[in-house]
């Protein structure tokens, strides 16, 4: 079964505007999105440390299979980070370690799996960022079809081509491309009061004294 692919248009971020966003921490840009935007809990990293940053490149899946996938990261660009809807299916890779040698091959910048992956111990070799739902030694098939390009809704979080996909060890956060320069603003701006209110907590002042809240008492 043959599946469809959507025209990928969307304003391409150039450099200083990534290294931008590379200081700003998931978590900061949820907050500074009324705390939406994060996915939720199942998604996870496969070891510490890895960070995901860059624009996204989305696909559907059915279940179990890994067609689209494969076409997707012969067309991504070098820093996208490709983002899968698998339909947080555990039992069943629609990633494995072929994929891998051929996503860090073209430098992409991770990926995204609500679903399961396999292979990990290579990945976790060739420091590939990859967040997913699940781990199982199970492989997929081919061709069953899918969607490449298309708005996608990933572990809570609906999500298009172009958007920005934060991670690290926290769990993954999606700015709307569209938001990019308001929320960038606000993370920057809010990660200077979190500088001082660090600092103030260093001086001797509590929390509560901090944000004028109920003392114990």
């Amino acid at each position: 079964m043959a599946f469809k692919q959507n025209p990928a248009e969307f304003r391409r971020l150039d450099a200083a505007e990534l290294d931008a966003w590379r200081a700003i921490p998931p978590a900061v840009a949820s907050d500074c999105m009324n705390r939406t935007q994060a996915m939720s809990a199942a998604i996870k990293p496969i070891s510490s440390g890895l960070k995901l940053c860059g624009q996204a490149r989305t696909a559907t899946v059915m279940a179990g299979d890994c067609g689209p996938i494969c076409s997707l990261i012969s067309i991504a660009q070098p820093g996208e980070v490709l983002v899968v809807d698998a339909g947080g299916v555990e039992d069943t890779a629609v990633w494995g370690g072929v994929m891998t040698e051929e996503a860090v091959h073209r430098d992409l910048g991770g990926a995204v799996v609500d679903g399961a992956v396999r292979d990990v111990a290579d990945m976790r070799k060739s420091g590939f960022a990859m967040f997913c739902s699940s781990i199982v030694p199970r492989g997929p098939h081919h061709g069953f079809g899918g969607d490449i390009d298309g708005t996608v809704a990933v572990a809570g979080v609906p999500i298009r081509s172009g958007d920005i996909v934060l991670g690290d060890d926290d769990g993954v956060v999606v700015v709307p491309l569209e938001q990019a320069a308001s929320v960038l603003a606000a993370a920057q701006a809010h990660l200077v009061k979190e500088e001082g209110w660090v600092s103030a907590i260093r001086s001797g002042v509590s929390i509560p004294e901090m944000f004028a809240l109920p003392s114990a008492g």
